[in-house]
């Protein structure tokens, strides 16, 4: 059964390999997703109906209503890393290098911590 709020009444929140989807205005969970494969940094790209998501080198298309996973690709070769996802519908490049960028910050904290 398909709920009667379109995707613009959902926000999508993704980390640790999880995706939820909320209500915009009450924050109420309309659905809920784990990554069959692949943990951590969660790209999100909304296109029509259809939510990308990738994870560590794994992509996935749920439907965005349901959150029911509509296909999925593993990508075999491309290798795992900070995801980027663009369509017609938009870009998640900027989210892409923050999430990078803390990643480089964290290691280099951790290295310097172990060095000391």
């Amino acid at each position: 059964m398909r709920n009667q709020e379109g995707v613009r009444d959902f926000v999508f929140v993704g980390f640790n390999s999880r995706i939820a989807a909320l209500e915009l205005k009450s924050g109420n969970l309309v659905w809920e997703w784990k990554s069959p494969k692949g943990t951590g940094f969660v790209a999100l790209l909304l296109d029509g109906e259809v939510l990308v998501v990738s994870i560590c080198g794994y992509t996935y298309g749920l439907d965005a209503l349901t959150g029911e996973t509509i296909w999925s690709n593993p990508l075999q070769g491309f290798g795992t890393g900070t995801p980027c996802l663009a369509s017609a519908a938009g870009t998640t490049a900027a989210f892409s290098l923050l999430a990078e960028n803390g990643r480089q910050q964290a290691a280099a904290a951790s290295s310097s911590t172990a060095s000391s």
